[in-house]
C-alpha cells in the first residue's frame, strides 16, 4: 500500500511538472508574439520625419547617385536571339544600365530630375546635372530604341518599365529648365515609342494583370495616364480611359484580406482605385468605390503596414515598396475627397514605417526604394 502511494505521488508530481513546463512554454510563446507586436508598433509610431524638405531631398538623391553607374550586379531580363546579344549592360543600355536593372535605372533618373526640379539647391546639384546630361543623350537613346525593336525584346519592361519611362518624360516636360528641354528632346524618340507601344498593346490585353509586382496593369496605366494628361497625348489618354473602365469598373468587394502577398511592392487593390480615381467622373467613382471597398469610408478603418523581416533579401524588401504604394494611393483619395481625409493618418503610418529604413547599406532596397519613397512623399 505504501509503495502504491509513493508511485501515485511520483506520477502526480511528474504530471504537475509537465503541465507547468507546458504553461511556461505557452506563456513564453505569447510573450514573444506580444514582443514582436510591440516592436512593429514601435517602428510604426517612431517620430520620424515624413516631410520632403531639403534634408530629406539630399538623403533621397544620394541613393540613385550611388548606384546609377554601378554596372554589376545586374538583372538584364533579356531574351537572347544569338551569341551576339551577350553584351555588358552598359553596352546594351548606355542610358539606363545602373541600379541593378533597366526600370530601376529609369526611375532613379526620374528621382534625380524630380528632386532637382523641386530643390535646385541640392548639395550635389551640379554633379546630378552633369550625370543626367551624360546619360540621356540622343546617341544613347537611339541605342535603347534599337534594343526595344529587337524581335525578341518588343515586350521588354512591359508595362512597369514603360510606365516609369513615361513618368521620367513627364517630369522633364514639367521642369522649366534649359537642361530639361535638352533631355526631353533627346528622350523624345523613346518616349514616343513607349507611348505607341501602349496604344498597340492595350487592345490586345483582354484581361488585366492583378499581381502586386512589375506587370500590375493598374499601375502601368496610372503612370502612363499622368504622362498623357501632362503632354496632351489624346490617343494615349483615350485608350487608357477606355481600358481602365473595361478592366476594373465591374469589380466589387475587393479581397483586401488577400494583401499582401509575400513579394508585393504594389497594392493591387489600391492601384486599381488609383487609376479609376483618375479616369472616372467624381460621383461615378465614389459610387464605384463604395461597392469596391466600402470599409475605406469609415473613420475607424485600420490597415497595418506590411512587415519586412529581412531587408537583405531582394524579394522580401519589396514590402517596403508596398507600403509606399499604399501611401500614395491613400493620399490621392484623402486629398481629393473630404469624406476620405481620415486616410491621411493611415498613409502617414505606412510611409513612416518604411521611409526610415531605405538607406540601410543594403543594395537590395537602396537601388530602387528612393523613387517609391519620393513619389509617396510627393503625393502627401
Amino acid at each position: 500500500m505504501h509503495i502504491r502511494c509513493i508511485f501515485a505521488f511520483l506520477v502526480f508530481f511528474s504530471l504537475f511538472l509537465f503541465v507547468g513546463c507546458e504553461r511556461k512554454t505557452t506563456s513564453n510563446s505569447s510573450d514573444l508574439s506580444n514582443q514582436n507586436d510591440t516592436i512593429v508598433e514601435t517602428q510604426q509610431t517612431n517620430d520620424y520625419s515624413i516631410e520632403l524638405n531639403l534634408e530629406q531631398a539630399n538623403r533621397l538623391a544620394a541613393l540613385p547617385l550611388k548606384c546609377m553607374e554601378v554596372v554589376y550586379p545586374n538583372k538584364l531580363n533579356q531574351t537572347l536571339a544569338s551569341v551576339q546579344d551577350l553584351q555588358a549592360p552598359d553596352s546594351l543600355h548606355p542610358a539606363f544600365y545602373g541600379c541593378f536593372d533597366w526600370h530601376s535605372a529609369v526611375h532613379g533618373h526620374w528621382s534625380l530630375v524630380c528632386l532637382l526640379r523641386q530643390f535646385p539647391g541640392l548639395d550635389k546639384a551640379d554633379v546630378i546635372r552633369q550625370k543626367l546630361a551624360k546619360r540621356i543623350t540622343s546617341q544613347n537613346i537611339q541605342q535603347e530604341i534599337l534594343y526595344f525593336k529587337q524581335a525578341h525584346n518588343k515586350s521588354f519592361e512591359r508595362t512597369y518599365g514603360w510606365a516609369w519611362l513615361l513618368k521620367l518624360a513627364e517630369e522633364l516636360h514639367n521642369w522649366d529648365d534649359s537642361l530639361a528641354r535638352e533631355l526631353e528632346h533627346n528622350l523624345y524618340p523613346l518616349t514616343q515609342l513607349i507611348a505607341q507601344n501602349y496604344i498597340d498593346f492595350l487592345p490586345k490585353l483582354i484581361y488585366p494583370i492583378r499581381v502586386g509586382t512589375h506587370t500590375n496593369t493598374a499601375f502601368g496605366l496610372s503612370f502612363a495616364y499622368d504622362y498623357a494628361c501632362s503632354v496632351g497625348n489624346k490617343d494615349l489618354k483615350q485608350i487608357i480611359e477606355q481600358r481602365a473602365k473595361d478592366y476594373f469598373y465591374k469589380d466589387k468587394n475587393a479581397p483586401l484580406g488577400w494583401e499582401p502577398s509575400g513579394y508585393d511592392f504594389l497594392s493591387p487593390c489600391m492601384e486599381e482605385i488609383d487609376i479609376l480615381r483618375k479616369v472616372l467622373p467624381q460621383k461615378k467613382f465614389l459610387n464605384w468605390l463604395e461597392s469596391f471597398l466600402p470599409q475605406l469610408s469609415t473613420a475607424d478603418f485600420s490597415w497595418q503596414p506590411a512587415r519586412v523581416s529581412d531587408r537583405t533579401d531582394g524579394h522580401l524588401v519589396h514590402l517596403d515598396g508596398l507600403n509606399f504604394s499604399r501611401a500614395w494611393c491613400l493620399y490621392g483619395l484623402a486629398n481629393q475627397f473630404p469624406g476620405y481625409q481620415h486616410l491621411t493618418q493611415l498613409a502617414d503610418t505606412h510611409l513612416r514605417y518604411s521611409l526610415q529604413s531605405i538607406a540601410d547599406e543594403n543594395y537590395e532596397g537602396e537601388h530602387w526604394l528612393a523613387s517609391f519613397a519620393l513619389f509617396a512623399l510627393g503625393a502627401k
